[in-house]
């Protein structure tokens, strides 16, 4: 087992689904130099054409490491680390948020989001505030965010707030 190098900040895909989402996730990455984490099982090859596409040609500016489940991700971050969930529900609100050094920003499947047992074992969980969103039966607004588009938000939000930019 490897141990990831430490960062002031860095984003966590947990079972990603979709891989346009998980390219554009990737470019953010590169262009704020945050390590971008893949938590297996994937819904597509590394090698997907379409994961590649939306990583432009991105890819080589990319600290990427792919861990084979959850535990494996959990064993292999530095320490001091705080693994923050990210979540549409039940959060602290992004902009209130207290950022700490070494924090990494865990985002869930475009489908499921985080399941309960691996947002058991977060350290907090943010939530983006949408004003224009759906109630709890998902009428009457927008129920999330895309994927890549909540990631930067974050990670921008983030930065800001630790002064990495």
């Amino acid at each position: 087992m490897t141990l990831l190098k430490p960062s002031p900040l860095s984003v966590a895909l947990f079972e990603p689904r979709i891989p346009p989402n998980t390219g554009n996730i990737a470019r953010t990455c590169a262009a704020f130099d945050l390590p971008l984490s893949l938590i297996e099982p994937l819904g597509f090859s590394i090698d997907d054409r379409q994961l590649k596409r939306a990583g432009l040609d991105y890819w080589p500016h990319v600290n990427l490491s792919v861990h084979t489940d959850f535990k494996a991700f959990k064993t292999s971050l530095a320490k001091p680390s705080r693994v923050i969930g990210c979540s549409r529900r039940d959060g602290v609100a992004l902009q209130d948020f207290s950022f700490e050094q070494g924090d990494v920003l865990l985002f869930g499947r475009e489908d499921t989001g985080l399941p309960e047992p691996v947002r058991d074992q977060c350290d907090d969980i943010l939530t983006i505030p949408m004003p224009c969103s759906a109630g709890v039966d998902g009428q009457g607004g927008v129920r999330s965010l895309n994927l890549s588009v909540a990631c930067a938000i974050a990670c921008f939000q983030a930065g800001l707030k630790l002064q990495l930019w």
